[in-house]
């Protein structure tokens, strides 16, 4: 075993422990809750690693970083989690390779990516990020709609030729009402996906928590959870 084959299996089986421990806690199974490790900025040798150690689902947030890696990996069994801010101009590329759009925000996003979608034959489940941080444009910081704009983008996706709702997805927000408690905004975000499966029962995917904050995702009611930084390590920005 490599010295990074190593390394990487230590911390997927640290984070597996704390995943498994805070299901334990919150009275859940363990296979209630999937595993989405966050490969950006790390290379293609440590996603093929990973897929030797059994991790099946990984997202990134960068085109420019994710179509390569994607490309070079397309022989592995994974599922590809597009997690970013998407600016239309990428969306062709990233329906090329993305299983899952999980930030989807706005009409013209839902629009651009049914379009590609259908050109290239492929089906792409979607998320629609919720913003608890948005302000009066509707929008958060780092992306995200207002969870007034839920019911909206949704019906959208829901009718939008390609695509698949999934469900819900946030990020922990650093301002507003929300702002350092992570799992208040969390157990808000399964609140509107309890709302939104009322329209949309297949809708049942709740993305939420990171590497410091899964716990507090995992007993909010998260189904997925994504981890960078606990699995791979800090390593400096490309680019």
């Amino acid at each position: 075993m490599t010295d990074r084959k190593t390394e990487l299996a230590a911390n997927l089986a640290r984070v597996e422990e704390r995943i498994a421990a805070a299901c334990a806690a919150a009275g859940r199974a363990r296979e209630e809750v999937t595993l989405i490790v966050v490969t950006k900025t790390y290379p293609a040798s440590d996603v093929r690693i990973l897929s030797e150690l059994g991790v099946r689902h990984v997202a990134e947030n960068r085109d420019q970083d994710a179509a390569p890696k994607a490309a070079a990996c397309a022989d592995l069994p994974l599922k590809w989690h597009f997690v970013g801010q998407l600016q239309t101009n990428k969306v062709r590329s990233v329906v090329g390779y993305a299983d899952v759009v999980q930030s989807v925000d706005r009409s013209r996003l839902v629009a651009a990516l049914s379009k590609e979608a259908v050109r290239a034959e492929r089906e792409v489940g979607c998320l629609i990020q919720v913003a608890f941080d948005a302000g009066a444009s509707g929008r958060g910081d780092r992306g995200g709609v207002a969870p007034e704009g839920i019911e909206e983008l949704a019906d959208l996706v829901a009718e939008a030729p390609g695509l698949r709702l999934d469900g819900l997805m946030t990020v922990a927000p650093l301002t507003g009402e929300y702002a350092g408690r992570e799992q208040a905004a969390f157990e808000r975000l399964v609140v509107l996906s309890t709302d939104l499966r009322r329209a949309h029962p297949a809708a049942t995917m709740v993305s939420a928590g990171m590497s410091a904050d899964l716990e507090q995702a995992v007993a909010a009611g998260a189904t997925h959870v994504r981890v960078g930084t606990a699995v791979l390590g800090v390593r400096p920005r490309l680019g």
